[in-house]
């Protein structure tokens, strides 16, 4: 006897999904092409080739790049203390962990802003100390990024830490290893796919990250002046087919990170499976 399925059937589910994700994706993706083709490929090729617009693509990519390597470490080593250990405070950290998402870029920019200038108490101790700006440089660009990257990593890596039985570490310590190669051998295989995929939708969140940025980048152009801020310069300018020409390259950056994140979690995953 077939089994009746809780959702209405295959036609009318796939012709719903379709719907929605042309209105929500694949239209407002689409504008852009129709924007961009006012240019001619001469022009195109002008508009996103331009030294300030090429000095923007490589403050956003370097830094969010730098952001993200770094979320990946400590996203990682925090999921391990979230899973394997229990201390006081345990369940409100693991709350704000997703603090990122739920508040206003624009908020979460200014905070930082104020926090690593050099009259800020983070950004003071490290100028006084140290004679390092934080605030209105590719520093604090970064510092801005790690704090919007690091729930991607924390929440991927943590439901399959979570998931890692114990009883394999304990065999690998009776067969002698110690804890360093247990990790290695035992623990980061398991690991690995779930860190590239937090590590690659952070890079790609943090490329068109805008507004947790801009206050706190300074804007100055070829020094800290991100890919984002020149398509909103270009869009309050009215000048759209610039603005989508440039976003439309932004895309496309963001479309490959997606796709080798795809390739080498099905490479790494299909390795893991042979050794297993």
């Amino acid at each position: 006897m077939k089994r009746k399925s809780i959702i209405p059937g295959f036609g009318i589910s796939f012709g719903i999904t379709i719907s929605i994700l042309s209105i929500v994706v694949l239209i407002p993706l689409c504008s852009l092409v129709v924007f961009t083709s006012k240019l001619s490929f001469s022009e195109f090729l002008y508009t996103v080739t331009r030294p300030r617009v090429m000095s923007g693509y490589y403050v956003s990519i370097s830094t969010a790049l730098v952001a993200s390597l770094i979320n990946a470490v400590m996203g990682m080593i925090l999921a391990w203390i979230l899973v394997r250990y229990d201390f006081p405070g345990k369940r409100f950290i693991d709350g704000i962990i997703e603090l990122p998402f739920a508040l206003p870029t624009a908020v979460a920019g200014i905070s930082l802003t104020h926090m690593t200038t050099t009259n800020g108490w983070v950004g003071k101790f490290f100028y006084d100390l140290f004679g390092i700006r934080i605030a209105y440089t590719r520093l604090g660009i970064t510092v801005a990024l790690i704090f919007i990257g690091i729930p991607f990593v924390v929440r991927s890596v943590q439901p399959v830490l979570e998931k890692i039985d114990i009883q394999y570490e304990e065999a690998a310590y009776i067969m002698g290893a110690d804890s360093g190669t247990t990790f290695r051998k035992v623990i980061f295989p398991e690991l690995l796919p779930a860190l590239i995929s937090g590590f690659t939708l952070a890079f790609a969140r943090c490329i068109g990250e805008y507004g947790s940025v801009v206050f706190i980048a300074g804007n100055t152009p070829y020094e800290t002046e991100i890919a984002p801020l020149l398509i909103m310069s270009e869009l309050q300018e009215f000048d759209y087919s610039a603005a989508t020409s440039i976003a439309l390259v932004m895309l496309a950056i963001a479309f490959v990170i997606l796709s080798v994140n795809a390739l080498l979690q099905a490479s790494v995953s299909r390795r893991v499976n042979g050794l297993a």
